[in-house]
């Protein structure tokens, strides 16, 4: 059975990323193909040193406790960053001719993201999703709708932005005909080890910077 996530107070989403703190427990799980739903919390992450916030270093997350289906959510340089752990399934969805159909920039052609989340995932590992939590069309939060049908019948779980109607799949790639024009932004991270995305560093060899985006 499908699960729908904790919503974020009505019209926050809305609000720009710098006037909020995205810290948060909520609930909410990537929906499965078919009646294998998952239902399982988010996690809340620990808040970063506020020195360490405001001079914009890069941060560590612990990623053991994300089961699939689950998303965390902390925040780096000011903006709300979204950590999910998807499940085959979701992954599978993600390949899936009649979703690909639909979206604008399917292959990730514009610079919204690192060269290493250049591919049909849009991560560095297909299972882990990072994303900079901002729609591109005016910079509002999208919300968090992993399940079959939350959105429309035809929804197969993304990211839907309410303010606007902007919609992204699960690897952030936004749908053609919505306000957005560009893919949800992939910040620079690396995995310093198995259980340990270091946002705001990149992997060896790789310099890329979330200014050189095409847009936030």
């Amino acid at each position: 059975m499908a699960v729908s996530s904790t919503a974020v107070p009505n019209g926050s989403e809305c609000e720009e990323p710098s006037r909020r703190d995205f810290l948060y427990i909520a609930t909410g799980a990537v929906g499965a193909v078919g009646a294998a739903g998952i239902a399982v919390p988010l996690i809340a992450q620990l808040q970063p040193d506020a020195a360490v916030v405001a001079a914009g270093a890069p941060i560590d997350v612990d990623i053991s406790g994300v089961a699939p289906g689950q998303q965390i959510l902390v925040k780096w340089r000011g903006h709300p960053i979204f950590i999910v752990n998807r499940p085959p399934e979701a992954l599978k969805v993600l390949q899936e001719q009649s979703l690909v159909s639909k979206l604008s920039d399917p292959d990730s052609k514009a610079l919204q993201q690192p060269q290493y989340a250049a591919n049909w995932h849009r991560s560095a590992k297909p299972e882990f999703l990072v994303l900079v939590g901002v729609c591109t069309h005016l910079g509002c939060i999208p919300s968090f709708q992993p399940n079959r049908g939350e959105v429309d019948a035809s929804w197969p779980g993304g990211y839907f932005c309410p303010c606007h109607g902007s919609k992204y799949d699960l690897a952030g790639r936004v749908y053609s005909g919505v306000p957005a024009p560009y893919n949800l932004p992939v910040p620079p991270y690396t995995f310093t080890d198995a259980k340990t995305i270091r946002i705001g560093e990149n992997p060896a060899g790789a310099t890329f910077d979330l200014a050189d985006i095409v847009q936030l």
